[in-house]
C-alpha cells in the first residue's frame, strides 16, 4: 500500500499521490483487509491447511453461518 500523507490537502498532493490515494481506496472499499498482514502464526496455519487433504462441504460451511443453500 502507498503511503500518502494523511492530513495534506489534496490540492497540495502530485498527481501520483492523488492516484495512489485512489487506488489505496478502491482496494479497500473491495477489500476491506487491503494491506493488512498476517501474522506469523496465522500465516503458517494457512499454508498448513492449504496442504491438508480434509475439506469442508460448502453446504455444511452454509448451515453452520445460516445461509440458504
Amino acid at each position: 500500500m502507498s503511503t500518502v500523507i494523511e492530513d495534506k490537502k489534496v490540492g497540495d498532493m502530485t498527481v501520483r499521490e492523488l492516484k495512489s490515494l485512489i487506488r489505496d481506496t478502491i482496494h479497500e472499499l473491495i477489500d476491506p483487509d487491503y494491506g493488512l498482514e498476517l501474522r506469523p502464526e496465522i500465516e503458517e496455519e494457512l499454508r498448513e491447511s492449504l496442504k491438508s487433504k480434509k475439506r469442508t462441504p460448502a453446504e455444511k460451511v452454509a448451515s453452520e453461518l445460516g445461509l440458504k443453500w
